[in-house]
């Protein structure tokens, strides 16, 4: 099998079956990428996550095509984020031939009025996860809260949130921890 189809069958894996998009898919793609298939070690997944954090887009769509480019240059960035929407496009259409006939049933309701809390934990793992892997401890674990309560609450915008964490880590590396 080649790098490119076991590529794709990978991140169509991930795209299939992760309910609540691209924080959801952020566990389940570093089994595949880092653990499972050795891709990227855990370090630069992180790094990558970063980025693909920090860039327009879609997430998970952005992580893929990053992981991608990282192991096969452009054409595996193609072949990453195609492979991480196509399920997305499919089940869109789908839900779109088939959502008037199905919109009111209550049983379709109850689904999803199931499905809503089980998205929240797979948002919730990673988040934990990554606070784990940024090594929070007693001395700085205010600062994801902080930041967290700033956009949710005063309604700053995260670009402003990150600016200001990348400026603070230059500062702080610079004059603090040398």
């Amino acid at each position: 099998m080649s790098v490119y189809t076991e590529m794709f069958l990978t991140f169509a894996k991930i795209g299939s079956f992760t309910i609540g998009g691209g924080y959801a898919m952020i566990q389940m793609m570093e089994k595949e990428v880092v653990d499972k298939k050795q891709w990227l070690t855990r370090e630069e997944f992180m790094d990558t996550l970063v980025v693909a954090q920090s860039t327009p887009g879609l997430f998970a769509i952005d992580m893929a095509s990053h992981i991608g480019w990282k192991l096969k240059g452009v054409k595996g960035g193609i072949v990453g984020a195609l492979a991480t929407a196509v399920p997305s496009i499919i089940a869109i259409l789908l839900i779109a031939i088939f959502f008037q006939t199905f919109k009111d049933n209550v049983y379709v309701e109850k689904i999803f009025m199931g499905i809503r809390p089980c998205v929240v934990a797979l948002i919730l793992t990673p988040c934990i996860s990554m606070a784990r892997k940024a090594k929070l401890n007693k001395k700085n674990w205010w600062l994801p809260v902080a930041t967290a309560l700033l956009i949710a609450c005063v309604g700053i915008s995260p670009i402003f949130c990150i600016l200001a964490g990348g400026i603070g880590g230059y500062l702080y590396g610079k004059f603090v921890h040398k």
